[in-house]
């Protein structure tokens, strides 16, 4: 569904990624791991089309369903069936809860069946319904992490990127919205997870990558990374 080959991504002069590749198959939970600062939220914008590759033929290629993306605007990334829940859970903080979620469905695949999507949002969420009418910024960090991955769902997307969809959150809250993700994933929508915590990241994915100072270092299956030796003495402390 994603394939990302020779991916070169640069601030000026700095440069962030460098010669990365990776792929997403259809109907996989595919995470990248990493520290702060590695690229991973640099990899997530270039992939939406928020970032650039660098230019002169060294940027390489993001090819979504055999067709190439890189050069595309955001807008039609996101109508070409990719949604993003950004780091930070960042919502719209004064509009009310269902404002929000409507937000996500401005896309012409999603337009028609934006009441029907809203009713599994919140099948998904019952706390988004009991709350619809508040402003966004008066929910919790938690609620607000699930309006956002509301307001994405909402698209109708094919493939969903979620930027550390853990950050901040409490252990409970934690392994609540990574449940939620495994259930998406259930639902036959595509996901890449960017994520810090391998512990709770890495078992429930297909296959992964580990991303460190700009560059791939490790990729495979979740549960083999989870016994790697660098994995272990890096990310688990092991």
């Amino acid at each position: 569904m994603l394939e990302v080959e020779g991916l070169n991504v640069a601030y000026g002069r700095l440069q962030v990624l460098w010669d990365v590749s990776l792929r997403v198959g259809a109907g996989e939970v595919v995470s990248v791991i990493g520290p702060n600062g590695a690229g991973k939220t640099t990899l997530i914008k270039t992939l939406v089309g928020l970032l650039k590759p660098r230019d002169g033929g060294r940027g390489g290629r993001i090819a979504y369903q055999g067709d190439r993306i890189n050069g595309l605007h955001p807008e039609e990334i996101v109508r070409r069936g990719i949604a993003v829940v950004p780091e930070g859970a960042r919502v719209f903080p004064e509009m009310t809860v269902r404002d929000n979620l409507l937000m996500g469905a401005v896309v012409p695949r999603a337009r028609g069946r934006r009441e029907a999507t809203l009713r599994d949002i919140h099948a998904l969420f019952p706390r988004l319904a009991e709350r619809e009418g508040q402003l966004a910024r008066t929910l919790s960090g938690g609620e607000r992490q699930m309006l956002a991955i509301g307001r994405a769902l909402m698209a109708c997307p094919d493939l969903l990127l979620l930027d550390e969809p853990s950050l901040g959150l409490q252990p409970t809250l934690v392994r609540s919205i990574m449940e939620t993700i495994r259930g998406i994933s259930t639902r036959g929508i595509t996901v890449l997870l960017i994520e810090q915590n391998v512990h709770i990241s890495l078992p429930m994915s297909t296959r992964a990558y580990v991303l460190e100072n700009g560059r791939l270092v490790r990729e495979g299956a979740g549960a083999d990374l989870l016994t790697d030796p660098h994995v272990r003495s890096a990310y688990l402390g092991i």
